[in-house]
């Protein structure tokens, strides 16, 4: 019998390591993420265009000042933050991304977890994005189907819920927004609804 508890514990703890170990990893270092160098090489070149008076095509002034002051503001996230938490504060719950584990088939670099109501994922995981079902809609976005937010390193993303609108309200503005082939993250095209029988828990803290 003990040998059996023993057996059960042995396999219980090496399936949360085939799950979890990939989301454990400790984060490369900022001149090693792409979107570190993407964010310092457009500041270069928009504080270039801000210098000179030249702002890009389709740009004014203006518009270059503001975007500076955006990627400024996600740079500091990126160089002070820690840890990677999306939290739910909403009444429904919500599908966040996150590595695969080793085990998974899937072909996406990042894959769909669900985050309950009222939960934030484990300070340890990393998460990576929260996706966009395509019947909810999301202040300050429009973007008419399903989609995916990518979560900057060291971000803590926190989503509420206007009780007026039934809108999604995040805590910091979206950086980069994507749908189906723009990058290869899973990002079905679901409803709300759909949410809830198809995809595994995230590590919660």
């Amino acid at each position: 019998m003990k040998l059996f508890k023993l057996l059960l514990i042995g396999l219980m703890l090496f399936l949360n390591i085939a799950v979890a170990q990939p989301a454990l990893a400790d984060p490369p270092p900022l001149d090693q993420n792409p979107d570190y160098t993407q964010i310092t090489e457009t500041l270069v070149n928009l504080t270039q265009a801000q210098d000179t008076d030249t702002p890009p095509e389709g740009m004014t002034m203006e518009q270059v000042q503001q975007q500076i002051a955006d990627l400024q503001y996600q740079k500091y996230i990126m160089e002070t933050g820690e840890d990677t938490i999306c939290r739910n504060d909403t009444a429904q719950v919500i599908a966040v991304y996150g590595d695969k584990s080793k085990t998974s088939t899937s072909t996406f670099d990042q894959v769909m977890y669900l985050l309950p109501a009222g939960a934030e994922t484990d300070d340890d995981w990393a998460c990576k994005g929260i996706y966009l079902p395509n019947d909810v809609k999301v202040a300050g976005l429009n973007v008419g189907s399903a989609a995916a937010i990518k979560v900057l390193q060291g971000t803590q993303l926190i989503a509420t819920e206007n009780p007026d609108t039934g809108a999604i309200e995040l805590n910091l503005p979206a950086t980069q927004v994507f749908k189906s082939g723009d990058l290869n993250w899973e990002i079905p095209d679901l409803t709300q609804a759909d949410l809830t029988t198809q995809f595994p828990a995230a590590p919660l803290d």
